[in-house]
């Protein structure tokens, strides 16, 4: 896991990856120069404003439902915003506006990777954490999601059905494996032009994030 504020890594997206052991992680969650410092509240600690990203099936909505226990910041899910009734793609304008409604609250955690709009969510974070989740076990996850009832809150007026649950999720199986490389670099890109503001956190593994979640909680 790496934690630093942005600027310190837009030189070289290389630079993300650290490794160690917990205690030096956790040294590391705290940062240095004040980017991010040990305050009373586990909010103060991250800011009130949370962006977490990463590919389809990295597992973000599962983090940032974790990260708003322990904080107690709203969690935003873009995926139930996202269609209207019926499973209806709203236009690119109504889906940036829709998104300025959302962000313009003062505390939240918005996971999602609709990237073509990630710019927005960036101007108003505070903290991005990017799930650097292996393309493979993504892909896994996407597949096994295509077989279960999904859990947590749906869109309004979108009722679950297993033809469009094998559709979607099988589908993302394809596109994650063709866009392994370009999503994580692109995402990566994007942050450094519209991030430079927040503090970025990479976590690679489930023991990266669990190690990030329990830090915060200091």
């Amino acid at each position: 896991m790496v934690c630093r504020s942005n600027s310190a890594w837009v030189e070289r997206s290389e630079r993300w990856f650290a490794t160690g052991d917990k205690e030096r992680r956790a040294a590391n969650l705290l940062g240095t120069g004040g980017t991010l410092c040990a305050m009373n509240g586990a909010s103060r600690m991250i800011g009130h404003r949370v962006l977490v990203d990463g590919m389809m099936g990295s597992g973000k909505s599962t983090f940032a439902r974790e990260l708003a226990a322990r904080t107690g910041l709203p969690v935003i899910h873009l995926d139930v915003h996202y269609w209207k009734p019926g499973w209806v793609r709203p236009s690119d304008d109504e889906w940036r506006d829709r998104q300025r409604e959302l962000l313009a609250g003062k505390a939240w955690i918005i996971d999602g990777n609709y990237n073509e709009t990630l710019a927005l969510r960036l101007e108003r974070a505070e903290t991005v954490v990017f799930l650097d989740t292996p393309w493979w076990l993504c892909a896994s996850r996407a597949f096994v999601r295509g077989l279960r009832k999904p859990v947590g809150e749906m869109p309004e007026g979108c009722e679950d059905s297993v033809k469009r649950r094998l559709r979607d999720e099988w589908g993302g199986v394809g596109r994650i494996w063709r866009n392994r490389r370009s999503e994580p670099e692109y995402a990566r890109s994007e942050i450094s032009r519209h991030g430079s503001h927040t503090t970025a956190h990479v976590l690679r593994s489930r023991r990266e994030a669990r190690a990030f979640l329990d830090a915060v909680c200091r």
